[in-house]
């Protein structure tokens, strides 16, 4: 019997790094572990791998948690660490990681497919994003 792959899929629906960075953390972790990683942005989300989005970074805090967000900045610097879109370029290099746009939020915002930044594999609807995460985990942040 063929052992199945392991598979994590990412809904990306939050703008915000607080929601953002674990996005970055649980992907470059599942990509070195050998899983198949797939992330599907949509909503706010999706406004975040736009070239604007990427440039303007780091993403608001949300209000629930914005007296951390200078603790958690200032602390993210003294270590160096990257930042989440660093985090799923990384492990885009060492594994198997797929990013998508949600064609059906593109329309909604009016974003064109040359607003999303380079490491961006494709524009897809929710029934490609749901074949691709069949059979593993699937994760709403």
């Amino acid at each position: 019997m063929a052992e199945q792959k392991k598979k994590l899929s990412i809904i990306v629906f939050s703008g915000t790094i607080d929601k953002l960075m674990p996005v970055g953390i649980l992907t470059s972790g599942a990509a070195a572990s050998g899983y198949e990683v797939n992330l599907f942005f949509t909503f706010w989300g999706l406004t975040n791998i736009t070239k604007a989005g990427i440039q303007r970074q780091p993403a608001p805090i949300d209000k629930n948690y914005e007296q951390m967000g200078p603790i958690m900045m200032q602390k993210m610097q003294e270590m160096k660490y990257p930042m989440w879109h660093q985090l799923v370029q990384q492990a885009k290099e060492i594994g198997e990681v797929k990013v998508f746009a949600c064609s059906t939020t593109m329309e909604f915002f009016g974003i064109k497919r040359e607003d999303l930044a380079e490491f961006v594999d494709d524009v897809v609807g929710v029934a490609t994003f749901l074949d691709r995460a069949e059979g593993g985990t699937t994760l709403f942040i």
